[in-house]
């Protein structure tokens, strides 16, 4: 089961433009301008829009520094509970897939 943060989370992450902020966020702190800029498909504005979408949820974080903001990944925030609930899918098909390969005696082993 999902929870609200990780629901957050990956609402956010639905949106290409948002995946293409995150992937600029992932080198540094940035202002609007400067991820504007990167992005090349969007305005500022809309720019603007996708960041608050991005704070709400928890996945990035922004610094005031004067009339500039600063916008940069939240490693604490929603996306920390969406890719541990993401690792955990990963881990569980991992294993699945390890016991398919070593047979049915294992998988009976396994289950008795």
């Amino acid at each position: 089961m999902t929870s609200a943060n990780e629901n957050l989370a990956f609402d956010a992450l639905s949106d290409r433009v948002r995946r293409q902020i995150l992937s600029i966020l992932g080198e540094g702190e940035f202002t609007v301008t400067e991820i504007a800029d990167r992005v090349g498909v969007v305005g500022r504005t809309t720019v603007s829009s996708h960041l608050r979408v991005l704070r709400t949820s928890g996945i990035v974080t922004e610094r005031r520094d004067g009339r500039l903001r600063h916008y940069s990944l939240d490693a604490e925030g929603s996306v920390r509970d969406a890719f541990n609930f993401l690792q955990s899918l990963l881990e569980a098909s991992v294993r699945v897939a390890e016991r398919e390969q070593d047979g049915p005696a294992t998988a009976r082993r396994e289950a008795g």
